[in-house]
């Protein structure tokens, strides 16, 4: 049976998107389907075959993927217990990469996984609206909003409308006079890292019907701008495996002096903007360019460390929606160091952050972006 959506509900999807996001003409969306094709093989295919069999493999009975629960801390990833919990962000990236492939709940050989991680992710929603469970914060709040929200697009059930309505109001109420967002709600400071995951959440809930104030979402795109480090700004460098800072181009971690600049931070950056439907700016083009400079060196760099898998999720994206010739030349080029990655069992390492299953899904997620099957990741 062929679960992947036909070109009738590809076009559609394209229209809807038009029309929620003025400035993105339906057959731009579909013009970019024709060299994606290109890109897809039969190595990524078998390569994303295996890993989405690692992750059903993986799921517990009750839905959820169990891995290490912490927050970064510098370079590093601080655990909040030492033993593998029920992940609330992970369960919701997991289950993203198998949307990304055209699976629906209760349909074909993943239906089953879908719908137990659906419940799962349902049940832990709270009376305030977050979603959360064994101490995750707002990363994982995002990630379970924007999971709900794609979800909400391919299957209209109240109960996924109730909870996500509830997590985007958490969202937008939470949003600080700075206009973005910290590890909590209600926190005063910002960070790049934590507002990105908001905006594409809210994207993706507004591109579905979900009421989100244009007010949440312009004063998160000045944040943003706030953020980018100018040509003659030179105290921004940062080594270690966040990537790498330089005189120009990239995004600073926090509105503050001395706060990195690196490769996922500026990924984060662009791709923010892009969600708020900021497609042309000088600031844009000159973290492109940046991002340019310094893919190599980061994915050379940051393996099996969870700063990768977070860089080149949000990378994909900006890359992605930019178009030729940077997507192409960037996609063989992360697509080549994923599919050298990929272990035997079909999983890929992340040995600092929250583990393996984290790592395979945003691998298995990176590696179908051209198959066009998540609205969120379109322009």
């Amino acid at each position: 049976m062929n679960l992947l959506p036909t070109s009738r509900s590809l076009r559609l999807g394209a229209i809807v998107l038009a029309l929620v996001l003025p400035g993105a003409p339906a057959q731009d969306v579909l013009r970019r389907g024709t060299s994606n094709e290109l890109l897809i093989d039969e190595p990524l295919r078998q390569a994303v075959g295996r890993g989405l069999d690692w992750l059903q493999a993986h799921q517990h009975r009750d839905g959820y993927w169990a891995e290490l629960v912490g927050y970064k801390l510098n370079t590093g990833y601080e655990l909040l217990d030492d033993r593998p919990l029920p992940h609330v962000g992970v369960t919701a990236l997991a289950l993203m990469s198998f949307l990304a492939g055209g699976h629906l709940p209760d349909r074909g050989k993943y239906g089953e996984v879908l719908q137990r991680g659906l419940d799962f992710v349902l049940s832990c929603s709270q009376d305030d609206g977050q979603i959360t469970a064994n101490g995750t914060r707002m990363y994982s709040h995002a990630f379970a909003t924007l999971f709900l929200a794609e979800i909400y697009g391919m299957v209209d059930r109240a109960d996924v409308k109730q909870v996500l309505q509830r997590s985007v109001d958490l969202i937008v109420d939470s949003q600080n006079a700075e206009g973005g967002w910290r590890y909590r709600p209600f926190a005063r400071e910002s960070d790049m890292s934590i507002t990105v995951c908001q905006v594409l959440a809210l994207r993706s809930a507004r591109n579905v019907g979900i009421h989100v104030p244009i007010a949440t979402i312009r004063n998160a795109q000045n944040y943003v701008y706030r953020s980018a480090v100018r040509s003659n700004d030179r105290s921004f460098r940062f080594r270690g495996h966040g990537g790498f800072g330089d005189d120009g181009g990239s995004f600073r971690y926090q509105n503050r002096e001395g706060t990195r600049a690196t490769f996922p931070l500026t990924a984060a950056g662009v791709t923010t903007l892009y969600a708020a439907g900021e497609y042309d700016s000088p600031i844009i083009r000159d973290a492109l360019d940046y991002m340019d400079r310094q893919v190599g060196a980061f994915s050379s760099d940051s393996q099996g460390h969870y700063f990768f898998y977070y860089g080149h999720y949000y990378a994909v994206q900006a890359y992605y929606i930019t178009g030729d010739p940077k997507w192409t030349k960037y996609f063989r080029l992360i697509k080549g160091t994923l599919l050298q990655q990929q272990r035997r069992d079909g999983s890929w390492p992340c040995q600092v952050g929250p583990g393996d299953a984290f790592g395979t899904a945003v691998a298995t997620l990176i590696l179908q972006i051209p198959l066009q099957y998540l609205p969120i990741f379109q322009r």
